[in-house]
């Protein structure tokens, strides 16, 4: 094995990486915790475990905010540290295939560029794919042809709309919105009706554990800190008290998916119509959310079976699949 191909999704909570040697996927937490402001204490999931623990010596991090590049240099090391884990301390030169937002800048898009150059992972040539394109590549979708289809994507910081055909985006909208705003809203919620402050990840371990509670009608016991006495204290909470909280949410996020319908042009309204829209990212696993889209758009939601890889997917396609790989786009001034 002399070269290796890549595809990377940059989650702001989880990493996905696919190596074409392996045919397999790396999914880590996008984090990295450092020591006296310098030295590299854990990455990835050991990070996400000192998370709202660490000492203040020890800062915890997300590299990155509201889908793009908020610390390079701190990214830059995650992914030569992930590579050099993929690759067991021998990597060598590859081609890096990246999956980048629609709706960022330029500037935006091109520090994607420079995080695989200047990471110290041998690159030789970088592509970069439209995220919403490599979705729809991850959820089986012919990308290429001239059937319109909508994509929703949410994610931890952002929630990314998207209507593709022909191998391109035709309307795109990213919202701020995502799993973090879910996990807020249950922190509040909790805090408001029970007097009890939780912390990030109790709340994130609570939001994906409300259906398996629905379903085994059970109610949820969380731990935190008591307002009043200041002390650590137990509640039984009402999941009825969080599903109502939740919605509010999703109203916002299906008014923007209506939105983007409004301004569809009447041929992929069809085509939408007839295929119903796809329902995808990490936070879209949320209890309720697809059948309140469904009622809230009049369509047939199609949940991805993979929701957390299928950008990852997508990018394994492109590399694998000569007829797709026109959807990938060079980036110049690369040396090899």
């Amino acid at each position: 094995m002399g070269t290796n191909i890549f595809g990377i999704d940059l989650g702001t909570n989880n990493i996905k990486i696919y190596s074409q040697n392996d045919d397999g996927y790396v999914i880590e937490k996008n984090m990295i915790a450092i020591e006296n402001k310098k030295n590299i204490f854990a990455y990835g999931d050991s990070a996400y475990e000192m998370f709202e623990k660490a000492p203040s010596n020890i800062r915890v991090s997300f590299p990155l905010n509201n889908g793009v590049i908020a610390d390079i240099r701190d990214m830059e090391v995650l992914i030569r540290y992930f590579i050099s884990d993929i690759c067991k301390g021998k990597a060598l030169q590859a081609d890096y295939y990246m999956a980048v937002p629609t709706d960022v800048t330029d500037v935006e898009r091109r520090a994607f560029y420079d995080l695989v150059k200047n990471a110290g992972v041998k690159a030789k040539e970088v592509y970069v794919v439209e995220k919403a394109v490599a979705d729809g590549l991850g959820l089986g979708i012919d990308v290429k042809t001239a059937i319109g289809a909508l994509i929703v994507d949410i994610g931890f910081h952002t929630t990314e709309i998207s209507l593709i055909s022909l191998g391109g985006i035709v309307l795109s909208r990213l919202i701020k919105t995502g799993g973090l705003k879910f996990d807020e809203t249950i922190k509040s919620t909790i805090r408001k009706e029970y007097n009890l402050v939780i912390g990030s990840k109790t709340s994130e371990k609570l939001k994906i554990s409300l259906k398996e509670l629905e379903e085994t009608n059970q109610k949820a016991v969380v731990f935190g800190r008591d307002i009043v006495t200041g002390l650590p204290m137990e509640r039984t909470v009402d999941l009825e008290v969080i599903d109502a909280a939740l919605a509010e949410q999703y109203a916002g996020i299906i008014d923007h998916v209506k939105l983007i319908l409004e301004r569809t042009p009447p041929e992929l309204s069809a085509d939408i119509y007839r295929n119903g829209l796809y329902l995808t990212g990490g936070a879209s696993q949320i209890v309720h959310f697809a059948e309140q889209l469904s009622a809230g758009t009049g369509l047939k939601v199609i949940s991805a079976e993979n929701p957390v890889t299928s950008v990852a997917a997508g990018l394994a396609r492109v590399i694998n699949e000569d007829y797709f790989k026109t959807v990938a786009f060079a980036v110049e001034g690369m040396n090899k």
